[in-house]
């Protein structure tokens, strides 16, 4: 005589029952987990941005330290002066806006929080693009201007930040990623190559947008010569560089239209 449990019937309610409590389980968990996540986010780029800026916990040539978690806070206040939000579309600049006008427009919303991935993909898509600028003080006094940039790596996404001046002579940068090479590509977030970056121009002197280069041989192994827009590659990472390149010049060129317009006011 056939079980009644053997039936087809039982094998679908019980399916339907895990789904059910696993789901309910994993929306209550994410649900918990969702302000934890969001105040680590906030810590991540917040340091990442002043990293950028100068503003750290660095010795010597040792590795990077970050400002501290409980004080980063209080040096994003501090430290970083503006918040911008610049909308373009087809590299022209439509409108800048104030932190406070962003977030009167995105439920409070802050402007680190912007997803630059997001922003890429709507400009692709045809419309218009939001760039985050972060305006403060480097360790000299200077006023600097940190944007946050993204790209594609060897196996997955990299991103960054970098800090210029109102020149777009870059005063500091901060890289990272999802999957490169450890000991290759994921040697972008090293402080030797980060550090080679400071002091190289993004503009020629007539004013146009170059960008710099990741190369292969370019007969400055110490990146002493700042004006040749190129700074020395990683050794078997050359996939991980051409997109630090394309990065660079993709998403910094896009802010040209607001330092031009700076210059002309001052």
């Amino acid at each position: 005589m056939e079980k009644r449990t053997d039936k087809n019937i039982y094998t679908i309610i019980f399916a339907v029952v895990m789904v059910v409590v696993v789901g309910s389980l994993l929306a209550f968990t994410a649900s918990s987990l969702k302000p934890a996540i969001t105040e680590n986010e906030r810590i991540e780029k917040q340091q990442n941005i002043l990293y950028a800026l100068g503003v750290n916990d660095n010795e010597g040539d040792g590795d990077i330290t970050f400002v501290s978690t409980d004080k980063v806070s209080e040096a994003f206040k501090t430290k970083v002066s503006e918040q911008l939000v610049l909308e373009s579309k087809d590299g022209k600049l439509l409108k800048t806006m104030t932190r406070q006008e962003y977030m009167d427009a995105n439920d409070g919303k802050e402007p680190y929080l912007i997803d630059v991935k997001k922003q890429q993909a709507n400009a692709k898509a045809g419309e218009s693009r939001l760039l985050p600028l972060f305006v403060g003080k480097g360790e000299s006094g200077e006023t600097y201007y940190v944007a946050p940039i993204r790209g594609k790596g060897l196996w997955d996404a990299i991103w960054g930040y970098v800090a210029v001046d109102k020149d777009m002579v870059v005063r500091g940068t901060f890289f990272d990623h999802a999957a490169e090479t450890p000991g290759l590509g994921a040697n972008i977030k090293q402080r030797y190559f980060m550090d080679d970056f400071y002091g190289e121009r993004l503009l020629t002197e007539a004013g146009v947008f170059k960008g710099i280069t990741v190369a292969k041989g370019n007969a400055d192994p110490k990146n002493e010569d700042k004006e040749d827009y190129e700074v020395d590659a990683l050794a078997g990472a050359t996939i991980t560089g051409d997109g630090v390149s394309a990065m660079i010049k993709a998403d910094l060129k896009l802010y040209l239209p607001y330092f031009e317009n700076l210059k002309t006011a001052n």
